[in-house]
């Protein structure tokens, strides 16, 4: 199940101890966890949405829901839209961080090549991603 997911042996130990999971067979002369179909199907729900960045208590509040079926549509919905929007914002600073690199490797470039007006112009690209940083 840990290959099949993604998660660590410890980490479905853990959520099967919080009761993401629940209670997981086991064989009885091996003592391995035997993951039946449904468990597997709930354990590959959770690694999409861990995935997604969604925390330990997103994830409880997904189950809770899911078991209201329909009647908790709206919900589910909200869940997922501020979900999604905090992968934006995240997405949005990864952005940022990556031009930051490229623009120090560009800085860095310019000053070995000797070229003053690159140096400036990506000092100035910098600073200004330093500027969004801060807001």
């Amino acid at each position: 199940m840990a290959r099949r997911s993604g998660f660590s042996e410890p980490t479905l130990r853990y959520y099967e101890k919080i009761g993401l999971l629940g209670a997981v067979a086991r064989d009885e002369s091996s003592g391995h966890r035997r993951y039946e179909a449904a468990t597997a199907d709930r354990v590959e729900a959770l690694s999409c949405l861990r995935s997604s960045g969604m925390t330990v208590s997103g994830m409880r509040r997904y189950l809770d829901l899911l078991a209201r079926g329909n009647a908790a549509a709206a919900e589910q919905r909200d869940l997922f839209a501020a979900q999604a929007e905090k992968l934006a914002a995240d997405i949005e600073q990864l952005r940022l961080r990556l031009t930051y690199l490229r623009q120090k490797a560009d800085m860095w470039d310019a000053r070995a090549r000797g070229d003053a007006a690159a140096e400036k112009r990506a000092i100035n690209e910098i600073t200004r991603v330093l500027a969004e940083f801060i807001h």
